[in-house]
């Protein structure tokens, strides 16, 4: 009978135990998936998956998070709207894959002169903070970052001056496809994924692309040159943003603790972009490749074709409804201010 009543006792101790623990201490947990397009052996989707097993840790295992780079669950183009209809729960992409789907935050993407992925990728944060673009309302933002000077890579022929450019087919996409066409070259709109085999079947001479992706994406086995052309450099900008109704439903505490791992994932991924643009270079010229810089004055011709870029984007905002020139000047200042 003693036996009896200590074993019932150690049975009601336990049961009132874990009633008074909270109901996420047993609860299954939350199963989030994320998809991003870069390579896994990318820096970038390393990046991604290290978030994913920050939230899992910080969260002492209440969410666990699938992740699927290289777009095995959702292409590029379709991503953003994919989340919004909840397939996948987080995305990561870039804006210019549907430029006018995103008329404000392609303002960053513009041929500014951006100097490294750090500074690009703290004007895009900033830029969104100011202006919240209504855009982005049908996704909870995680957060941006772009990556380094874009610039012009060729395979077979130098580009020394603007006349070189005369006729050259580049594979291009969002800002870079007017930066082409203004330059007097030949965009062809593709996503980044298809470059090499672009260049290699000889669809292309060349394509717009910052550093990194001599190494990243293994176009050094390709392309032989790259112009540094930094009076006109552009960037991309990618989004990681999650499925709204998934992220209202989360704990609060939880989102507290996916917003602080949020903001230092951006910096660790626009200094991800300047440590791959610097590795980038030097794999390109290890591989036998050629670096060709454009002296002061070649450089001011280059800023001019391209100035009117701006101005049209200007316009174009204008035309959405937007204060096109309030929009473009603050970016322009920003940059500035960082650099």
């Amino acid at each position: 009978m003693r036996k009896l009543f200590l074993f019932m006792s150690g049975l009601l101790i336990t049961f009132a135990f874990f009633a008074i623990l909270p109901s996420s201490t047993w609860a299954a947990p939350i199963k989030l998936i994320y998809s991003n397009f870069f390579p896994p052996f990318h820096v970038q989707s390393q990046l991604a998956e290290a978030w994913c097993r920050e939230v899992e840790n910080r969260t002492n295992g209440r969410v666990k998070i699938e992740y699927y780079p290289r777009s095995k669950i959702i292409g590029p183009l379709d991503c953003y709207e994919g989340v919004v209809k909840g397939r996948p729960d987080i995305g990561f992409s870039v804006f210019a894959y549907t430029r006018d789907r995103f008329p404000v935050m392609g303002t960053v993407d513009l041929p500014l002169g951006y100097t490294t992925g750090t500074v690009a990728t703290a004007v895009a944060n900033e830029f969104y903070r100011k202006f919240k673009p209504k855009e982005l309302n049908d996704t909870k933002v995680m957060y941006l970052h772009s990556h380094g000077p874009g610039l012009i890579n060729t395979k077979g022929k130098p580009v020394e001056k603007l006349e070189d450019m005369k006729g050259l087919k580049f594979r291009t996409h969002g800002a870079g496809a007017p930066i082409i066409k203004a330059l007097g070259g030949i965009p062809i709109p593709r996503p980044m994924p298809q470059t090499y085999k672009l260049i290699k079947e000889g669809k292309v001479q060349g394509a717009t692309h910052p550093f990194e992706s001599q190494k990243g994406w293994k176009l050094a086995e390709l392309e032989d040159y790259v112009t540094a052309c930094y009076s006109i450099s552009y960037t991309l900008t990618f989004f990681v943003v999650m499925n709204k109704d998934k992220w209202n439903a989360l704990p609060q505490d939880i989102k507290i603790i996916i917003e602080g791992i949020n903001n230092e994932w951006l910096v660790k991924h626009g200094e991800a972009w300047d440590t791959s643009d610097t590795e980038g270079m030097k794999h390109f010229l290890k591989s036998g490749n050629q670096i060709i810089g454009l002296d002061r004055k070649e450089a001011a011709r280059w800023k001019k074709a391209v100035a009117p870029i701006i101005d049209d984007h200007a316009k174009f905002l204008d035309r959405k409804g937007f204060n096109g020139r309030k929009i473009v000047d603050f970016a322009i200042k920003i940059l500035k201010e960082m650099i």
